[in-house]
């Protein structure tokens, strides 16, 4: 069976897009699903968090921009059930040094095609700007989850999030299926509610009808390298992401093409 392919993306950062892809990857490895991470961000978050030094890579994401790479990208198992395809900041550098170039939309899409058939799911953790490493993912992909974190600043990059989506729908004559994950939801707050409110009165059915709830616990496993899942098992953000990846299961739709 064909992997689903989700992009994990905001245009802005710190809205917990990598914690977001590794909660979901670890939940998914423990039902012996077999996953792959992409870092797609020059921060390479992602590939810090799996204990790997991203300053020191010389295989990342980067080769498949400058020529087919010779070796194989995928790390083995950085966690049980779970590749890896690691970041390095030389991302940073792609959408100067290749504005010019042609076709290179298809890139990520293209490699992963042949990887399909090896995972059950393949989670993209994108940089928080719009440039090549952002189109190419959104191409590749299947659906979009959008962590928001519930703060008014937040608003503006999920607004921008469904600009580029519409965009690219235009462009490709289908519609991809995006869900917005209200994220840190911290109840005692007055932002958190009210942007929650204002996330479900402008997006409607596309923002989740639950929340990640801020919690520590989701730090504490990435500073020990840690799915949450393994880290915190019981904890309520754990729970969170559990009921979320059920809801993403059970409603998520294949692309569907425009009239």
């Amino acid at each position: 069976m064909s992997a689903r392919v989700w992009a994990v993306a905001n245009q802005k950062g710190g809205v917990a897009k990598t914690t977001t892809a590794v909660a979901l990857a670890g939940l998914l490895a423990e039902w012996h699903q077999r996953v792959l991470l992409v870092d797609l961000d020059p921060h390479a978050s992602l590939t810090s968090y799996a204990g790997i030094d991203p300053d020191s890579v010389q295989d990342s994401v980067y080769a498949l921009f400058d020529t087919p790479p010779g070796v194989d990208l995928i790390r083995a198992d950085v966690w049980p059930g779970i590749d890896l395809v690691a970041g390095a900041p030389a991302l940073a550098t792609l959408d100067r040094r290749l504005h010019d170039a042609q076709g290179l939309g298809l890139v990520l899409a293209s490699w992963l095609r042949d990887l399909r058939d090896r995972y059950d799911h393949i989670f993209m953790d994108c940089a928080p700007m719009l440039g090549i490493l952002m189109v190419n993912a959104l191409v590749a992909s299947d659906h979009v989850l959008i962590p928001a974190q519930t703060e008014f600043l937040s608003l503006n990059g999920v607004r921008r999030m469904a600009r580029t989506i519409a965009m690219l729908d235009r462009s490709r004559r289908c519609r991809l299926s995006w869900l917005v994950i209200p994220t840190m939801y911290d109840r005692r707050t007055r932002a958190a509610p009210q942007t929650l409110q204002a996330l479900r009165d402008e997006f409607g059915h596309r923002v989740w009808g639950e929340v990640i709830p801020v919690d520590t616990q989701l730090r504490e496993a990435s500073r020990a390298g840690r799915p949450p899942s393994e880290f915190a098992p019981r904890g309520r953000s754990v729970q969170a992401y559990r009921n979320l990846l059920a809801f993403m299961l059970a409603d998520a739709q294949p692309r569907e093409a425009l009239a």
